[in-house]
Formats: structure tokens, sequence, C-alpha cells
């Protein structure tokens, strides 16, 4: 069997062990197109061969930029690298600025667009792009180059003998790709990870996940753009999953349903809004199929792995799946076996709930800087700790600093930051990745975040406060949506909350009262700052005094990527909602 040293050979690995008729799998008008191990290779190939007929010399950089994952986005990327090529996956969302920042900061010389939304931003700050040479698309547009113009331009292989050369030129230390991490402040850093980087991530992290080889068949929808995503891909293929790729996180439920995976990854957010989603229609019931339905979900929350509550609780727990849980397996596809987390903190009682249901949620932690892996659970071995992020993946050693701070040595740590040697000096020093997070090693390995080193702070009265884990007990509640907490060198801690307007309208007409209909008239409503008052009160009771929030100013706009509020991964922006919503914390502080 050939050795895995550069990203490309996955697809080839594969192709020797099976040639999966549905290896990648992308919905076109309705239905889902299939292609094999085969195709992938042979369309991979054909791009190569074009890029070398447009003169696509070695580390020139490509750029993806696609809404939605998808097959073309993984041929793209084969094709690119064989020829020494390197690939920059843009996020969709950012500001045409920022389009226009990483494409010139990296000089760009193709972009790849997937729609037209994409391409009319690109073209807004086309003119200022320096080393751009052309644009194509996946779907058809009018006017832009499609990228299958590129398949029939490598149709003709008679500059394949120049692919295999520069195939093999191509080592493992060599950089594969630059990905423009958002960042909450500032202009993006390009992670440069190389071959090996990423390669020794997937080998070294996939051990965790358990996949009968050849039988899993995965649904793929965080953005591939992100390395967390990338790599759980490049897992797949190295253990022949069939991935399907969802049109939409707005299709996300349907595609489910449709495709029935093994296995998905996701961010907390959104097992937040399938649980609160359940708990709503569990709400709904009346009579004995009520109660049942909450002395299910009561069991769940206390659940512990490898029957640690003993066997009466295992005997109840047979019956909860049986009755209950079996359902929430059915909303989900049925076949779902195992969840694989990253990118914000997990609420344990999701955790539970969901290992509870039989669909157990592993959580890893881990950086773009680290390609990305660090530690992440895994069910078998006594590997599972709620409340943790796993233990270390093998060949990398991750230690607490003396300030607290997480460091890490390994083959996954970043090249540095492209065009940024001054910023990869601090964070990259003593032979060691400096997180940025503080942590805990526990005596069984599992490390537990307690927080970001850079969003500690301290009120006037000389207390730290961890804002995230606040946060995190705080969104618990169904009627808070967003929160953040505030409170750097003032007396006390305080936060903006953004409702969670869905529900709170459901509540107001099950409780039969008016709150009105626009988000400004809500967030007045008394009885509505009353139950959030409620809310906050009870969740503060899980912390110290100094720790308690113990006022907060309701937001009515929703906060989301495209408003500005969120990264890409759904993390607070802090500074620009601080900037935000500045009145309401002088209100707050009296200021």
């Amino acid at each position: 069997m050939s050795n895995i040293t550069r990203l490309f050979d996955f697809p080839y690995y594969q192709l020797e062990k099976n040639n999966l008729s549905d290896c990648l799998v992308t919905k076109y008008n309705g239905e889902w197109i299939k292609t094999s191990t085969q195709e992938y290779i042979n369309k991979a190939n054909a791009i190569s061969r074009a890029l070398l007929r447009l003169d696509v010399e070695k580390n020139d950089k490509i750029a993806i930029i696609s809404s939605n994952n998808r097959t073309e986005w993984n041929v793209m990327d084969i094709g690119a690298l064989q020829v020494g090529a390197q690939t920059v996956p843009i996020y969709p969302t950012i500001s045409e600025d920022d389009y226009e920042y990483i494409l010139n900061h990296c000089e760009a010389k193709y972009c790849f667009v997937s729609d037209a939304e994409v391409l009319r931003k690109l073209n807004v700050v086309k003119s200022k792009l320096t080393f751009l040479k052309e644009v194509y698309s996946f779907n058809e547009i009018d006017g832009c180059k499609n990228w299958k113009e590129l398949l029939v331009l490598g149709e003709d292989n008679s500059n394949q003998d120049i692919v295999e050369t520069r195939k093999e030129n191509v080592t493992p230390e060599e950089l594969a790709t630059i990905i423009y991490t958002s960042g909450t402040t500032g202009k993006p850093k390009g992670v440069m990870l190389s071959h090996h980087n990423i390669v020794s991530n997937v080998l070294d992290s996939s051990p965790r996940i358990p996949f009968e080889e050849g039988s899993s068949r995965a649904l793929s929808f965080l953005p591939i753009c992100h390395i967390f995503e990338r790599v759980i891909l490049y897992i797949y293929q190295y253990y022949s999953v069939s991935i399907y790729f969802a049109e939409s996180i707005d299709k996300l439920s349907d595609n489910i349903k449709e495709v029935k995976p093994t296995v998905f990854s996701v961010v907390p957010r959104l097992l937040e809004k399938v649980y609160d989603k359940i708990i709503e229609k569990g709400s709904e019931l009346t009579g004995i199929k009520r109660k049942l339905f909450f002395w299910s979900v009561d069991l769940g929350l206390k659940y512990e792995p490898y029957g640690a509550n003993g066997w009466w609780y295992e005997m109840q727990l047979k019956l909860a799946r049986k009755l209950i849980f079996s359902k929430w397996q059915e909303g989900l596809g049925g076949n779902l076996t195992v969840m694989v987390s990253g990118s914000a903190a997990l609420q344990q009682r999701l955790s539970r709930i969901f290992a509870a249901a039989g669909m157990p949620v592993m959580e890893g932690y881990g950086l773009t800087e680290t390609s990305p892996v660090i530690t992440v659970n895994d069910t078998r071995n006594y590997g599972f700790k709620i409340g943790t992020v796993g233990k270390p993946i093998q060949n990398l050693e991750v230690k607490i600093a003396s300030d607290g701070e997480i460091i890490c040595k390994g083959p996954n740590v970043m090249m540095g930051y492209y065009k940024d040697e001054k910023l990869t000096n601090e964070v990259i020093y003593d032979g060691y990745f400096h997180t940025g997070d503080i942590g805990e090693i526990d005596s069984q390995g599992f490390l537990k975040i307690t927080d970001r080193k850079k969003e500690m702070f301290k009120t006037s009265g000389g207390k730290y406060i961890a804002p995230q884990l606040i946060e995190n007990t705080m969104k618990q509640s169904l009627f808070i949506e967003q929160i953040m907490v505030i409170g750097d060198g003032e007396k006390m801690p305080a936060a903006f909350i953004q409702p969670n307007f869905d529900y709170i309208k459901s509540w107001a007409a099950k409780e039969g009262f008016d709150i009105g209909d626009l988000n400004e008239e809500i967030i007045c409503n008394e009885r509505v700052i009353m139950k959030i008052q409620d809310e906050v009160n009870l969740y503060n009771e899980k912390f110290g005094n100094w720790e308690k929030i113990k006022r907060f100013e309701l937001t009515p706009t929703v906060w989301s990527i495209d408003g500005g509020e969120l990264t890409p991964t759904l993390k607070l922006k802090r500074k620009i909602v601080k900037e935000k919503y500045q009145k309401l914390y002088d209100k707050i502080y009296n200021n």
C-alpha cells in the first residue's frame, strides 16, 4: 500500500483500497450526482494538465471561494496541489475589502468562485487585484468562464508526464495551503500549512474516529474553507467514507433525512439549536407522552459514560432510548453513530444528552495554526470524558505553561504566518506553539479548556472573569440566543443579551399576552425583561459573587456573520459587539 505523505496522495490511497462509486456526492437541480474515486482522480488530473497549459508555475496561488461544499472544490484542491501550486480557500461571506486584501496578499493568479453572489463581490474589487489573471465559476454564470472549460482543456493527456514530474517534485515539507483566519481583531492572518502539517494531523487523529472502512457515509456542511472540515474530509477519504455535501445549512434537516449519514461534524451552536428545537417540540406534547419525554431528558442530562451511574440507571436509559431517544435518532437520519465537534466549547448538557441518546458528540480542540487537531475525545478505550476536549493525539506534546496557557509541539504546528515573521515569533518560541488558550490537564491526561487568555479580564476590584464560561452557561436558557459578558476594568460584570426572538414569541403566545412583532418592541416589554432576569438569576447561582451578571441590556439586532458580530465559526467579535452597543455599555456603567 502506497505511503501518504502529501495531500494529493489520499485519493490514490483510497483507489488502491476501494473504488467507491459515491466517493463525492453533490446535489444539482434536485438530484444527487455521484463521483467515483476513479472519476475524482481523472478530473483532478485533467485540472492539473489544464493548469500547466495556463502556465501555472510551482508555488503559484490558486484561490477558491465557495458558498457551499461541493465536489468541484475537492477536484480543484487535488488538481492544483499536484502541480506544486498552493490552494488558498477564502470564506465567502467576508467583506469585499477582505477579498481584496487576501487575494493581493497571497498574490493569487487564478480564482474559482461558486456562484453569482461571490462573483459579484469579487467584481467590486477586481480592478484592484494586481496578480489575478482569470476567474472561473463552478455554477454556469453569463459572462464568466466556467471551470468545465479547464476539464476540456485538460482532456488531451499528452502532458500527463509533466504532471507526474511535478507531483514527484512536491516534498512533504513544502507549503500546501494558506488559510486566512478571520480573527477577532484586525487584518486576516495567512496561516501557512505544509503537506506534512496536514497529512500528519489526518493520520495522527484518524484513529480516534470509529469508522467502518468503506461502509460509512458522511454529510459535510461546515465550511470546507476552514481547516477543521477540510481535515475531516481528508480523514473520510483515508477511511473510504462516502462524502455527501449538504446543499446549505437551511436545507440541512432535509439533506440529513435523504442521506441518512453515519457521521458528521458540527459546531456547538448548531447542536444547541437542534436541542432547543427538540425541547420545543417536546413541550407541545401532553399527558403521559409529555411526562415520558421530560423523564427521558432529565435522565439524559445525568448521563455518565461507561456505566458509571450503575445498573439501575442503565436499565432506565435502555427504556428511554427505546421510547424517546430512538425518535431523536430518526430525526437525524436514523444511522448516526458519532458527531465530531470543534471550534468552540460544547455545553456539558449537550455532551450528556446526545451520548445518552446514542449519538455521542466527540469534542475536540485545535486551531488553524495546528492543522487543527490537538486533542479529541474517543468513546473507545475509556477515551471519552464529559467536560473535556479529550486527550492529545499521537506524536504531539501538549503541556500547560506556568501562566496556565496551553502550549504544544509536533508535526502539525504551522510553518508560520505568510509574510509575517514578527507575528510568527509571537506565537512560536522556546520550541512550542502558544495557543492563547488557558487550560488544565487532569490526572488521566484529559485536557480541559478554561478560557481564552486574551478574553479573560479583571474587574476594578482585581477579580478575574472568564467570560466564555459564563456565556456558555447562560446560553443554556431557551430565552437567550447570544450573550457577551462585559466589564473589563469596571466594578462588576454585566452583559449584552440577544434574546431568542422566535422562542420568546411562541412563549408569549402560549402565556396569552401580546409582546408586539418588532424586535425593538419585544426588548422593551416588561414581562420579557423580567423573564430574562429570572433566567440570568437562575444561572448566576453557578458562579461566585464577583462573577455574577449584575446588569444586562437586550439588543434588538440578531447577531450574525453578515452583521459582523460573529466570526465565520460563530465566535463573538467582542471588540465589534462592544463598539456597536457602546450606548448600552455606557447606560449599564452610567458613564
